[in-house]
């Protein structure tokens, strides 16, 4: 390997690294909140990108069928549990609007930032419903049942996807299609947007938590949920809002990725099962933490793809077990 090869996987490394370190900040949100491991975070991501190649060819995307069909569950719990309408129409009115925007896309000729916009919305809305649908009457639950119900949240969301988006493998023209060249080595534009994109929402998560009210109380009920509702936070808040970030930045990873790999309605479980390992580095705690150990899987996933290709998959996953096992020794020098 020489210096060239060398830039080259490590300007590959740091992009794929900008993603996972996008999905480890949204599974430690959700955990740190409603202590649920969010396995579905990957489809996510790849319904976003389906999403995001249907309307850029001009088709209504799949998301919207999936989307209707949510909301109308949730409206029926709503309505179960006698809730008011003003509660039901504040449910259903700003999923109503999204998915009129995405059937008129397609007429429409939107430019590719705007379906963009409206991908990761469309993707973001699905958060909170599926809370509201699965999470927020087990919300008391043990970590482990929780754990479960995610495994077969995310096997139904498999067979939606398979159902709403078809088999078949898409990939999108990039947001900007333009190289440049650092040195020797040549960068393509995408790859610089998304480092920026996740550098931007990592500050804006940061300064959202320490400066709004609506973060702080979220940053309240992931230390102390029994003193965030003690002082009037509510937990199914907490749990819905930290969903619909999640959400949103499956959305947007799932946008930045259909440009640099070719995306099925299954593609997402790999990379949330890789922002799973980086989040493990954190402890699912540590944010910080979690986003270098996402650039390092990143990094070490690109030279190993090219020392030993056919392994770089069992190379990646097999980190989890010297961390969890450090994990586990650690925990228990700091009980004794």
């Amino acid at each position: 390997m020489n210096a060239f090869v060398a830039a080259y996987l490590a300007q590959d490394g740091v992009s794929n690294g900008a993603i996972y370190c996008l999905l480890a900040v949204a599974l430690v949100l959700v955990f740190a909140v409603a202590r649920v491991i969010l396995i579905p975070q990957g489809d996510f991501v790849s319904y976003a990108a389906l999403s995001f190649v249907a309307l850029r060819e001009g088709r209504v995307p799949g998301t919207v069928g999936l989307l209707l069909v949510l909301t109308g569950l949730a409206v029926g719990l709503e309505l179960f549990r006698r809730s008011g309408v003003r509660a039901v129409v504040r449910l259903v009115l700003p999923n109503l609007v999204l998915a009129g925007l995405a059937v008129l896309s397609p007429r429409l000729g939107l430019p590719a930032v705007v379906d963009a916009m409206l991908t990761a919305g469309l993707v973001a809305a699905l958060g909170p419903l599926l809370y509201r649908i699965v999470y927020q009457r087990i919300a008391a639950g043990s970590t482990l049942m929780l754990l479960i119900v995610s495994v077969a949240l995310h096997l139904v969301m498999l067979g939606m996807g398979l159902y709403f988006f078809g088999p078949e493998g898409v990939r999108a023209d990039p947001l900007i299609d333009l190289s440049l060249t650092l040195g020797a080595v040549p960068v393509k534009a995408q790859s610089l947007v998304i480092l920026v994109t996740c550098g931007l929402l990592v500050a804006g998560l940061f300064v959202v938590s320490e400066r709004s009210l609506t973060g702080k109380a979220l940053r309240a009920a992931a230390i102390s949920p029994l003193g965030a509702r003690l002082m009037g936070i509510s937990a199914s808040w907490s749990g819905q809002l930290a969903f619909l970030v999640a959400a949103a930045i499956g959305g947007v990873s799932g946008v930045l990725i259909s440009s640099t790999t070719t995306v099925y309605y299954d593609s997402g479980f790999l990379l949330g099962l890789k922002g799973f390992v980086a989040g493990i580095l954190g402890g699912l705690a540590s944010f910080p933490v979690a986003g270098l150990g996402a650039f390092a899987l990143g990094l070490m996933e690109s030279f190993a793809s090219f020392y030993a290709s056919a392994f770089k998959e069992v190379i990646v996953f097999a980190l989890i077990i010297p961390i969890l096992l450090w994990r586990s020794l650690a925990t228990q020098g700091r009980g004794h």
